[in-house]
């Protein structure tokens, strides 16, 4: 039996049109002004967005070893509570994703509990300690998507090139967390104005920028696919610009975070204003936009990184880098750039669909005739606080409890089937 999804809206060429959606077997069948009721299942979703799935290429479900932070089911859950249908998982677990084991275990993990699709990313090198290379060929055929030391940077060079060297022969893209320990080490915000002020060691820019221009360089010498993480600094997205400009492979994600707030809207010391890379400054968050608008940032993720309440209590200086975006992405960035005039509907959710699954070579991510049905349906007018008790989450670390929002993702479909929809988690995949 088919789903028809009545009265939704879409984009087309810019413009919300009214459609009705056939799904058969999984796949969108037909997408037309009225589609006739034959015994499908309908859906009326009331004049409400329907867009292609979320993809979003970095986030931390922190299992195995940190299931008190989060679990493959919460972290799926929140997921699919966001509009997402498909997320990334970073390898920094304890053990870390650096053998086909622990790919192994995440993917069955997600095939019995995951309500949205999983895809895993290992490790550059073994435990992420920057010494020795993963067996990328095997973890390949295992299923991973890609090659990350996420959460701490590869230090030497030498060991980065031969790690490109290793991905590029695989075709996998190097994920890269860019950050120079001797600069970062001891910091917990942006060196700026905020830390001055608080008298707290800062991560300069330079730490990000500076890895940033070093594996440009290195994926030039190697031909790689060299995706930049949580870009953040102005100095790193002029790198990138010059990169693409020589006709590298080089591309770049954002974060909500870094788009919306600067170190100077920290307020207190609440360390659920930590995240690594940290706020930065006007001029930064500036860049930032700019190179979303013009290409030279491709994707926006969410850098998704539960905490416990306990670990966030232990103030600035002290608690764990990270913030969970999952749930409040797409309504933060339809509110304060859609509607603020920055970027267009059909921009941001171009870099939230489409514009993953062509870097890294994933099927979803169209709405169009024959595509998999993997779906979110958007109300774009209630206005909504967020509050992070209503998460699925395990993690409440956001800097943007209370903030009033529109756009929030009221049904999730993954491969055809309604998994999620407001408050219900309906089944896993």
């Amino acid at each position: 039996m088919g789903i028809l999804i009545k009265n939704g809206k879409i984009l087309d060429n810019g413009e919300l049109v009214q459609r009705d959606i056939l799904i058969i077997d999984n796949v969108i069948s037909k997408i037309a002004e009225q589609i006739e009721d034959q015994g499908y299942k309908e859906i009326d979703v009331k004049g409400k967005l329907v867009s292609a799935g979320f993809i979003d290429m970095h986030v931390h479900l922190r299992e195995p070893g940190f299931e008190a932070k989060e679990t493959i089911a919460t972290g799926t859950a929140a997921a699919a509570r966001g509009g997402y249908t498909a997320v990334a998982c970073m390898p920094n677990t304890k053990p870390v994703t650096d053998r086909v084991e622990v790919v192994k275990y995440i993917k069955d993990k997600a095939a019995k509990e995951g309500v949205v699709r999983v895809l895993p990313i290992g490790s550059i090198t073994l435990r992420e300690l920057g010494d020795e290379l993963t067996d990328m060929a095997a973890m390949k055929e295992a299923g991973i998507v890609g090659v990350s030391d996420d959460g701490v940077g590869v230090q030497s060079s030498r060991m980065m090139k031969e790690g490109m060297k290793r991905a590029a022969e695989l075709g996998l893209p190097v994920i890269a967390h860019c950050e120079d320990d001797t600069l970062a080490k001891g910091g917990s915000v942006h060196e700026g104005i905020f830390a001055e002020k608080n008298g707290l060691k800062g991560i300069p820019n330079e730490a990000e920028s500076i890895h940033v221009a070093r594996d440009i360089m290195l994926a030039e010498a190697t031909g790689v696919h060299y995706h930049v993480c949580h870009i953040s600094a102005e100095q790193s997205v002029r790198h990138v610009r010059y990169a693409k400009q020589l006709g590298l492979k080089v591309t770049s994600e954002v974060c909500p975070h870094h788009l919306l707030l600067t170190d100077e809207d920290i307020p207190s010391l609440d360390s659920n204003y930590k995240m690594n890379p940290p706020l930065r400054s006007k001029k930064d968050r500036e860049a930032l936009i700019q190179g979303l608008k013009d290409g030279t940032i491709d994707i926006i993720v969410t850098d998704h990184a539960p905490h416990t309440e306990e670990e966030k209590k232990k103030g600035m200086a002290l608690a764990p880098f990270g913030i969970v975006g999952l749930e409040t992405a797409f309504p933060l960035l339809y509110t304060h750039l859609v509607l603020g005039g920055e970027f267009t509907l059909e921009e941001i959710i171009e870099k939230m669909t489409r514009k993953p699954a062509e870097l890294f070579g994933l099927p979803w991510g169209r709405l169009e005739e024959g595509a998999e049905a993997d779906l979110t349906i958007i109300d774009l007018e209630t206005e909504r606080e967020v509050n992070p008790q209503e998460f699925a989450s395990k993690g409440k670390n956001t800097p943007f409890t209370g903030w009033k929002l529109k756009g929030w993702p009221v049904m999730t479909v993954v491969a055809g089937s309604v998994v999620w929809k407001r408050d219900e988690v309906l089944k896993t995949v």
